[in-house]
């Protein structure tokens, strides 16, 4: 029997696509044109990106055309403004194109990415490692889920602008989400001094299982599923919130009022500003 995945996410991209392009459908001209939480970013804007993200994949991934090289890049802060930069060239070029060519690109373009993303090696190395999880390789399944993040929080973006977000907070589509995400946190804490042993617990309210724990080993922090002693720290967070939190979606000081914090502060405080995406 091949081992189980670690995040399984693969069978829910058909499912994520189809609620994309039903709630593309139903917006209105104007809808289109709705600002979303994303600076200067509408709706159309972020369907685009969408869009962009199944082609660079198809591109680079499967055709392994990578098109324009970009300048040496030396640091994580490099590759993010490299990235910014595409995201932003793309989306500028398409506002010339209309909402329908759009849906229809979305829709022929997700089937071949789905299909494409079916014939990688879970547990082969990734073309491009999860960099905001800390890692410089990073297996297929990691990968994979670090696309489905991407598509589900962008949606969500879009749903929000449109006040229709229950749908992707049922917890088969948001679960998945928040687990792939929380693979941040030993990066996020790896500068934070604490004793051996301590652990710090991560729960969002109204998700069944969705609770994570971060013990300090001799050397690292170590994210766990199970709970082994006492937390010094208990950080529990709105699910509405968390996946706006992770995605610069929710400024630090209003995200501060919102999250409740249990024990010692200092170390739970630390996640507000923890990022699961580029940025």
């Amino acid at each position: 029997m091949p081992p189980e995945i670690p995040i399984p996410t693969l069978h829910l991209f058909p499912k994520l696509d189809q609620f994309l392009l039903e709630f593309l459908r139903n917006l209105s001209p104007a809808d289109w044109d709705k600002q979303t939480i994303v600076p200067r970013w509408t709706i159309k804007d972020i369907a685009a990106h969408l869009l962009d993200g199944n082609l660079r994949t198809l591109s680079m991934s499967r055709d392994q055309y990578f098109g324009e090289k970009p300048d040496p890049i030396e640091s994580y802060g490099d590759l993010v403004a490299y990235l910014n930069r595409l995201n932003a060239d793309w989306v500028k070029a398409f506002k010339r194109v209309s909402p329908t060519v759009l849906i229809e690109l979305l829709e022929l373009t997700g089937s071949q990415y789905y299909t494409y993303l079916k014939t990688l090696n879970p547990y082969t190395p990734a073309l491009f490692s999860v960099a905001w999880a800390g890692e410089e390789k990073s297996q297929n399944w990691f990968h994979i889920a670090r696309e489905y993040t991407e598509k589900w929080h962008h949606q969500q973006q879009m749903r929000l602008a449109m006040g229709q977000e229950e749908m992707l907070y049922a917890p088969d589509l948001y679960f998945p989400y928040l687990d792939t995400s929380m693979q941040a946190l030993p990066h996020h804490y790896r500068n934070v001094v604490a004793e051996p042993g301590t652990v710090i617990a991560f729960v969002v309210k109204g998700i069944p299982n969705a609770q994570w724990y971060l013990q300090r080993g001799e050397n690292a922090w170590v994210l766990s599923k199970t709970l082994n002693q006492a937390p010094i720290a208990s950080v529990n967070i709105d699910g509405a919130i968390a996946w706006r939190m992770l995605t610069k979606g929710i400024a630090k000081a209003e995200a501060a009022n919102l999250v409740e914090i249990e024990g010692e502060q200092k170390l739970g405080a630390v996640v507000l500003d923890m990022l699961a995406v580029m940025a």
